[in-house]
């Protein structure tokens, strides 16, 4: 199947023509020299990211009640924090191709760690938002800068493999901190909740920093704004990657919304359960660790383009049976919705490192802006359509997004299509 069909370009850059087998290729590969170390750093650093990210959205309620505020305000405790990392990820994503990728990599989590632990002590809604949307902004160094640390330091065809493991750490990072502030908070409160969060968080930026490998392929770049203003062109003008943008964002705004209200949703009847019980409900992360580390094998046998179908098929089936009134149906809705959205995110981030022929860095960051827009927009827009329709109203905004996926695949297959047709005449 052409790469064209999800957007992704067919010109990976000499680089990726590399075989796998050739020893002259001194990129990292599974089982050789340091991709273990690599691997096992990235994904502490996804850990990282994810559980600060996403550290208040199991606790909304228990927000909404502390500073008596409606679901649709205590959502933006989780819609600047995303927010703040679609604005700078662009940015941040310019200095580590000054800097480093290991360098922007490592200050971002200092940061964010660092405001993670102020967190706790916010007297308002407003002092809370702010810290967040701050700690979101740190954070905008890590996604885009380690998927162009992995298009540099991996070969290609471990390449998918090797970014479905640091997305993996996101699944596995937002699953322990929404269930460990779940438990945390019900015996505690959420300000207690959230400053573990932050604790761990400091442990995993560590370990991060000491296991990371230096970068041996990383070339410096210029930070002139033009300089930096024409890449952005580049790849904003390729329909190819434009594609693979939309479908993140869209692909986010499910999940965004999905769990931004979850919880308020499992508060009320007939359900009526109590925090920690909801907290643990996040353990259907799990699900998207598997599919997401295991999206380079379905890569092989679908095609991109049947993988993409797959993952908005499963997450359209996931949100339908999620209108039950009834715990196991909503909980298997959410293991479908869980493991179709990773599944697709993993897919289009890793076609996208490897359409980039030049700013691989700016070319994930776009995605990556893209990616957390679509968040803060299925938090808002979710918790909005939660107060005015419940239930139903979250779910519609979703269906909505996956037919927007859909579409946008079979865009890509028809321009396949013709792009076969002109290269035959």
């Amino acid at each position: 199947m052409s790469p064209a069909s999800t957007g992704a370009s067919t010109t990976v850059g000499a680089a990726a023509t590399v075989p796998a087998s050739d020893v002259s290729d001194s990129r990292m590969t599974p089982g050789g020299p340091g991709y273990r170390r690599m691997s096992f750093a990235l994904f502490l650093s996804g850990v990282a990211t994810f559980a600060l990210l996403y550290s208040t959205q199991a606790l909304l309620p228990l927000i909404s009640d502390g500073f008596g505020v409606s679901a649709s305000d205590a959502s933006w405790t989780v819609a600047a924090a995303t927010g703040g990392l679609a604005l700078f990820v662009i940015p941040m994503s310019a200095l580590s191709e000054r800097f480093g990728r290991r360098t922007v990599m490592t200050a971002s989590l200092a940061v964010a760690v660092t405001v993670g632990l102020l967190v706790p002590f916010a007297p308002s809604l407003g002092v809370l938002v702010v810290l967040r949307g701050i700690q979101g902004a740190a954070l905008a160094g890590l996604p885009a800068s380690a998927q162009a640390y992995l298009a540099e330091e991996v070969r290609p065809r471990a390449l998918v493999t090797a970014i479905g493991l640091f997305v993996a750490g996101n699944s596995v990072g937002g699953m322990s901190g929404r269930v460990i502030t779940g438990w945390v908070a019900q015996e505690w409160g959420w300000r207690v909740a959230v400053g573990v969060i932050g604790v761990i968080a400091v442990g995993c930026a560590v370990a991060f920093r000491l296991l990371l490998p230096a970068p041996r392929h990383f070339k410096a770049g210029s930070l002139h704004p033009r300089r930096l203003l024409g890449t952005i062109r580049d790849h904003l003008a390729n329909p190819l990657l434009r594609r693979l943008y939309a479908i993140g964002a869209l692909f986010m705004t499910v999940f965004g919304g999905v769990y931004t209200v979850i919880g308020y949703r499992l508060t009320e009847e007939p359900f009526s359960l109590p925090q920690g019980i909801i907290g643990s409900i996040f353990l259907v992360y799990l699900v998207g660790t598997v599919s997401a580390s295991t999206a380079g094998r379905l890569v092989g046998r679908l095609g991109r383009r049947g993988a993409l179908y797959l993952g908005g098929g499963t997450t359209a089936a996931g949100l339908l049976l999620s209108l039950a009134d009834s715990l196991p149906l909503v909980l298997l809705g959410l293991v479908l919705i869980t493991a179709g959205f990773f599944a697709g995110h993993a897919v289009a981030s890793s076609a996208v490192s490897k359409t980039a022929t030049h700013g691989r860095a700016q070319a994930s960051a776009i995605y990556q802006s893209a990616y957390y827009i679509g968040s803060s927009a299925g938090s808002t827009v979710g918790a909005l359509a939660f107060h005015a329709s419940g239930w139903s109203g979250t779910v519609g905004v979703g269906l909505l997004a996956i037919l927007g996926v859909v579409t946008l695949t079979v865009l890509g297959s028809v321009a396949a299509r013709r792009e076969v047709v002109a290269t035959a005449g």
